[in-house]
């Protein structure tokens, strides 16, 4: 019996796509420079059963198969390889609970991130992890890549809210691992371990999350400077002096030229950097005044506190048009997510610019500045081969100073295809060896998203 006939005995016939232009356009993820296969099918399963039966067909077929969400990752981590099964978990979409007491949410890897965030406030709950494409990209793809978002600096990252997991494993069997308690040590932490797996180890199909009570209502600031190092200074000096921003955002002079070119903001030529600062506290007032002496003390030329929420989002929307309005200046672009200590971003954003200089090339970076976090954009055109090697070269270089000031190469896009080179240079031997025995554990005939972290 053959794979289509083999899935076809448990799944029904809606869950199977064989057209090869419609499975053409599961091929890959929104990553540059990643290659992807052609898949032999996709199959859109609807039940925990009928992911099961897909990796029992996948094992004794040895036939790899590429788990995908939404496909809004920046890494190719869910592109398919030739002749795989590509298993898309957006049918399974449900909310199964939310729990005010126990301050949990049960979920299908499908919801997509602004859905929970949504149900979840309707019973003055919060889901913290937010990244920018929180309206289209899914829970299970956020739990595969481990991402984050704009406030990180203040509730971390969507490993923090991962308490326990239904996985199905290689060969069919379901995992349940971790707890929905709010405490818990039995045994090895397999939760975490699968949290940023990027699909290598298991199929997520059901997720507990914690919750947080809604905060109040966000404040903003915004703070121009004449120079990234004066902005870094009072980032140092916000977090070094026990602040606790829900958001605390950087645009450098490339990013902040991009959105006035796009958006008309009116924002000052000579700006070389404007810091973005948001508290969701009892007094937000009282804190933006403090950050706002701060970012003074450090050198800004201006500094305007929102009073209402209204004028918090009208100062933050530079910072939310920041990507489409680089992705106007070329045909295309990289957007690497290189984390370095807080200590060290003026060195990040400078070694940066002066990477764009010698590649000749426009890098626009905005950071998560609060935890490090930068994300520098190689603009480049797509059809000039030339430009195309510059802009991969710069997009390595970006990674080399980023290790070389004691960061990662991923804050919380992951590794894919893209950065798989340079996961072993961060890791090192011993590192590597050991995740490659992991992943020879829990998946031995390597049929799980091959191809990828290693």
């Amino acid at each position: 019996m053959d794979l289509i006939a083999r899935l076809r005995a448990g799944l029904p016939g809606e869950a199977i796509l064989t057209d090869p232009d419609v499975t053409g356009s599961y091929a890959n993820d929104m990553a540059s420079f990643c290659e992807a296969g052609t898949p032999a099918v996709v199959v859109l399963p609807r039940t925990v059963e009928q992911v099961q039966h897909v990796m029992r067909t996948a094992t004794a077929l040895r036939v790899p198969v590429v788990p995908q969400g939404a496909r809004t990752g920046l890494s190719g981590a869910a592109n398919a390889s030739d002749g795989c099964i590509v298993l898309s978990l957006v049918k399974m979409d449900r909310i199964i609970e939310i729990s005010p007491v126990d301050r949990i949410a049960v979920v299908e890897p499908g919801v997509v991130n602004a859905v929970l965030s949504r149900a979840v406030n309707e019973h003055g709950l919060y889901y913290p992890p937010d990244p920018s494409s929180w309206e289209q990209c899914s829970i299970g793809g956020n739990i595969g890549t481990a991402s984050g978002g704009l406030c990180c600096v203040k509730y971390g990252v969507t490993a923090e809210y991962v308490l326990g997991l239904d996985v199905v494993l290689a060969d069919g069997r379901l995992l349940s691992c971790g707890r929905r308690t709010a405490k818990g040590v039995a045994g090895y932490d397999l939760t975490r371990l699968f949290v940023g797996s990027e699909g290598s180890l298991g199929i997520v199909v059901r997720a507990v999350l914690a919750l947080r009570p809604e905060p109040p209502q966000q404040l903003a600031l915004a703070a121009e400077f004449p120079s990234t190092a004066a902005a870094c200074e009072a980032v140092c000096e916000i977090m070094a002096r026990g602040h606790a921003p829900s958001l605390l955002e950087l645009m450098d002079r490339t990013s902040v030229r991009a959105v006035n070119a796009m958006a008309q903001m009116g924002l000052p030529d000579t700006t070389e950097a404007l810091l973005l600062a948001a508290f969701d506290t009892p007094d937000p007032a009282a804190d933006l005044a403090a950050v706002g002496a701060l970012c003074t003390a450090a050198g800004a030329t201006q500094v305007v506190p929102a009073e209402t929420a209204a004028e918090s989002d009208l100062l933050l929307q530079a910072r939310r048009l920041t990507l489409t309005a680089l992705e106007r200046v070329k045909s295309a672009t990289m957007i690497d997510d290189v984390c370095v200590p807080r200590s060290r971003l003026a060195e990040m954003l400078d070694g940066t610019a002066a990477i764009a200089d010698k590649y000749d090339l426009t890098i626009g970076v905005v950071a998560h500045a609060g935890d490090g976090n930068t994300h520098p954009t190689v603009c480049f055109d797509a059809a000039d081969p030339d430009e195309s090697r510059r802009a991969r070269e710069s997009f390595d270089a970006i990674m080399a100073l980023g290790l070389r000031l004691g960061g990662t190469i991923t804050g919380e896009h992951g590794v894919g295809v893209l950065k798989k080179e340079w996961l072993a240079r961060e890791l090192g031997p011993v590192g590597l060896e050991l995740q490659r025995g992991i992943k020879d554990l829990f998946d031995p005939l390597g049929i799980l998203n091959p191809g990828k972290l290693f």
